[in-house]
């Protein structure tokens, strides 16, 4: 793909985030022609929702300046992260992108959670339109090591600039320096994200919830595993696709397999 592809970066945290200011930055580096497009406001946990504010039919978009990236083109809008990606594909930050960079994310996006991603979601929605797409996503602690985020995001860059359209992946970052990150290893999601939403009361006419750390034992090869090792760790995801529905073959007239979508991971990240 050309030097000059066009990049979409977004978030779910917000247009104020610093973990956006670095991925946008990452882009910029590397001589894409970037657009910033992100929430005016915290959208995490959005998934892949479309929704957004509108007054009159319109959807408010506010320019924004980011710091050491004053020239850079960058909004604040009144929407979730997947609506903003689907909004830019139709033309409304300047020409359609090629590729999606959402994040970096303040909190990892592990397991199967990530369902629940506004990151991801945004991810999910560039690729479901024929996008390249990256989630990037860091461990952050009290004083986050966005510097490593932004170096694992940096290493995958290039690998996804050539990789097929509608390719998408979810990467992780743990939270320690440059230095001290063990490298880049392909993951299987864990069966359990980082963090597990529980009832703590039922009452008259309310529920309230609880979220709690998940104590239990780290599937091995998981990217819950490998994160929680010091690894960096890249997941291969699927946009929206039919599956084998054998199943419920007896209910239908044409009882051939449906097609399903294969897992996509590049061959040449260096594990």
């Amino acid at each position: 793909m050309s030097s000059a592809a066009r990049v979409l970066v977004t978030n779910d945290d917000g247009i104020t985030s610093e973990g956006l200011r670095r991925l946008a930055a990452v882009a910029n580096d590397a001589g894409l022609d970037v657009v910033v497009a992100a929430p005016a406001t915290n959208a995490s946990g959005a998934s892949a929702s479309l929704t957004a504010v509108q007054s009159g039919g319109r959807i408010r978009t506010d320019r924004h300046a980011l710091a050491q990236l004053e020239g850079l083109p960058a909004f604040g809008v009144e929407a979730t992260p997947a609506f903003i990606a689907l909004i830019a594909m139709r033309g409304a930050f300047g020409p359609p992108p090629d590729i999606v960079l959402s994040g970096i994310n303040s909190g990892h996006n592990a397991g199967q959670a990530v369902l629940h991603s506004g990151t991801v979601g945004a991810a999910l929605t560039g690729a479901s339109h024929g996008c390249r797409a990256m989630a990037v996503s860091l461990i952050a602690g009290r004083t986050p090591h966005w510097d490593t985020a932004a170096a694992v995001a940096t290493q995958v860059l290039p690998l996804l600039l050539d990789a097929a359209p509608g390719t998408v992946v979810n990467v992780n970052a743990p939270d320690v320096p440059v230095a001290e990150i063990r490298g880049v290893r392909q993951a299987r999601l864990a069966s359990f994200g980082a963090v597990q939403t529980n009832i703590a009361e039922i009452g008259q006419g309310f529920v309230r919830l609880e979220v709690v750390d998940i104590d239990a034992e780290l599937e091995a090869g998981t990217d819950a595993a490998l994160l929680g090792d010091g690894w960096a760790t890249l997941t291969a995801l699927q946009p929206i696709c039919e599956s084998d529905a054998r199943g419920f073959a007896s209910l239908c007239e044409d009882s051939g397999p449906s097609p399903s979508c294969a897992h996509i991971v590049h061959d040449k990240i260096p594990w």
